[in-house]
């Protein structure tokens, strides 16, 4: 299936699993090897307090570029469901609204992603999807967003660290006492916690993993220091991606677009922080 390659960047990984770029597969034949399936794809999203003004975005540019003529359901989890726009959505695909609480500290959105991940498949999803993907709702979609990112677990390249050799510049939690801890000298890459995916079962273990390690971090008064993202790293240094995705597949509009990245299919928005966050900050 990977019969292209790209010499400028690096196409797998050291344990010798798909890096996936633009130009190192082909669209047209991925695509038609998963729709024979006909799977089941879920995305989650969290729009809680003014994050619900960014939904009508991703909506509509998710429905021109990801998994496009695949079965797609959208669980928005919101503390304000009369906000959730009306969006035309193609066939076959739809939009599950998932009642949270509002939150007081913009930290607390980012554990609950995990929690309420880890509930909600438990409780409703798990027999809804096949693959399960989680995003931010603070971006748009702006290019292909197809099949070639399907697989067992699939993580994201963090675009400030991709060009990193240097493992001890990655901002891995370095406080022994987190259950997040990595040791200086030990990683692989620093990936993203705004986009990931796989099989449910696989996205299961990896949130449950985040949500039952970050409350037991909190329980000693600890949160690491990327919170979600931190407990995400240290789980897939153990439990190792089945294909990792360039940052194409997370770009920001903050950051100038290096010659490497061809597509930037999905961006993160420029925005007010002190103003979009229940306590501001970023």
């Amino acid at each position: 299936m990977y019969f292209l390659r790209r010499t400028d960047v690096n196409c797998v990984t050291n344990w010798n699993v798909p890096l996936v770029w633009e130009g190192t597969f082909d669209p047209i034949v991925i695509d038609a090897i998963y729709k024979k399936t006909n799977p089941r794809v879920g995305v989650m999203i969290f729009a809680v307090g003014k994050y619900t003004r960014f939904l009508k975005g991703f909506l509509e540019t998710g429905e021109k570029h990801f998994l496009t003529d695949f079965r797609v359901t959208y669980y928005i989890f919101t503390d304000n469901e009369k906000e959730v726009p009306a969006i035309a959505l193609d066939e076959g695909r739809k939009i599950t609204v998932l009642p949270v609480p509002s939150a007081r500290r913009w930290q607390e959105v980012v554990f609950g992603r995990m929690k309420w991940a880890t509930i909600t498949i438990d409780k409703q999803i798990r027999n809804e999807t096949d693959y399960l993907f989680l995003m931010d709702v603070d971006s748009l979609f702006h290019h292909r967003f197809g099949a070639e990112s399907f697989s067992r677990l699939s993580a994201v390249l963090h675009r400030g660290y991709y060009k990193n050799t240097e493992r001890v510049h990655f901002p891995y939690e370095r406080n022994p006492e987190s259950r997040a801890y990595i040791p200086v000298g030990e990683g692989d890459y620093y990936y993203t916690a705004a986009v990931l995916g796989g099989y449910l079962e696989d996205i299961y273990n990896l949130v449950r993993y985040c949500y039952e390690h970050s409350e037991e971090d909190a329980r000693n008064n600890i949160e690491a220091v990327w919170q979600e993202e931190s407990h995400l790293n240290k789980y897939l240094l153990y439990n190792k991606p089945t294909k990792v995705l360039s940052p194409e597949y997370l770009w920001s509009d903050y950051t100038k677009i290096p010659a490497d990245i061809k597509v930037v299919r999905i961006s993160q928005l420029k925005k007010n922080y002190a103003e979009v966050r229940p306590n501001g900050g970023h």
